[in-house]
């Protein structure tokens, strides 16, 4: 029977809830956003920025900016760990995925800032 699907420490089935609420929240970002753009024929930078002003845009955006990042890494995980081993790729795998593993994540908090940084400001 499945009792840790909440917790906080890592298993492949928080990893699998995670990438299905973050992959439901970038959905609905995505309806949202294309719903707007179909119904507003001829869109501005004022009308877009404007839509992008509501306090619930932001906040979705700023969802959709979280889910975004917690779906990259953790497919990114995933793929790493299963493709960079020491089966696969000799003794070199470890320090490939660490490496693979540290830009990722380098990467995703970088666009995590920077996209809070742009919704916010």
């Amino acid at each position: 029977m499945v009792k840790t699907v909440t917790n906080f420490g890592r298993s492949g089935l928080s990893d699998w809830l995670v990438q299905r609420v973050s992959g439901v929240i970038l959905l609905l970002f995505t309806v949202v956003v294309v719903g707007f753009i179909l119904t507003n024929p001829g869109l501005g930078y004022e009308q877009w920025r404007g839509f992008f002003d509501f306090t619930y845009m932001r906040v979705l955006s700023t969802a959709a900016v979280l889910s975004l990042a917690a779906h990259a890494w953790i497919g990114m995980w995933s793929v790493s760990t299963d493709y960079f081993t020491e089966r696969m790729m000799g003794s070199a795998g470890m320090t490939l995925r660490l490496l693979v593993q540290g830009f990722s994540a380098v990467l995703v908090f970088t666009y995590v800032v920077w996209g809070l940084k742009i919704l916010w400001s």
